[in-house]
């Protein structure tokens, strides 16, 4: 049993060490775009190696200790969070890539507008990562469950977005390919707070061992 303790603290540390390279490609991306500095950008995309590798040696020693230990009750419900909260950050970190690329494209055009609602979903997005990763850390259920209600807001600042962006190009069409790369920037970033909320949902079930992945709303009101 003493091995196997071991184990899972190295699983959670490993758990929690991807998560802050995701952090750091994500907000690297984004400054990358506001700062207009492609070689931030290209930074993040040489950075995505370290994140998959960290996905492998996370399913390596999980699977180990699927086949070895036998896990029952909170230490089965562990390993099953570690695996799924292990593949939502591995996709955060290729959407942060994805970011990263727009950057690079924008910066050899003009800007449309001043960026202000994509800055502030991607602060929102990185504070729901951080969040997830302090309730894991924590096995607090409320704080996991206060993060669902944040993806409300960043998908009322992805619709602000769109709607802004279909007017500049409906007004001026010179601005199409820089506006439809921003589109992608603030879908980019919808998309990672939509893992960040699956994350929240696995921590809930960590340590409720509830699945609340349909129930969101009972969750948020309870």
């Amino acid at each position: 049993m003493r091995q196997f303790s071991v184990e899972l603290d190295e699983l959670h540390e490993k758990v929690l060490q991807m998560g802050g390279y995701v952090e750091s490609a994500i907000h690297r991306s984004v400054r990358a775009l506001v700062d207009r500095e492609p070689e931030l950008a290209r930074q993040v995309m040489r950075d995505e190696a370290r994140i998959n590798q960290m996905e492998i040696e996370v399913d390596n020693l999980t699977t180990r200790m699927f086949a070895l230990r036998q896990p029952m009750a909170k230490d089965l419900r562990f390993l099953t969070a570690a695996m799924k909260i292990n593949t939502d950050l591995e996709r955060m970190g290729d959407l942060a890539v994805n970011i990263a690329q727009r950057a690079i494209s924008l910066v050899n055009q003009p800007q449309v507008k001043p960026l202000i609602d994509i800055p502030r979903m991607a602060q929102l997005v990185e504070s729901m990562l951080l969040r997830c990763l302090d309730a894991f850390v924590k096995g607090d259920a409320d704080e996991a469950t206060s993060v669902l209600t944040a993806d409300d807001e960043v998908d009322s600042l992805r619709d602000s977005v769109y709607q802004e962006l279909v007017a500049y190009m409906q007004s001026e069409p010179t601005t199409v390919p820089a506006a439809i790369d921003l589109m992608f920037v603030a879908r980019n970033l919808e998309r990672i707070a939509d893992h960040a909320t699956n994350i929240a949902e696995d921590v809930v079930f960590l340590v409720k061992g509830v699945d609340v992945r349909h129930h969101a709303i009972e969750v948020r009101d309870a």
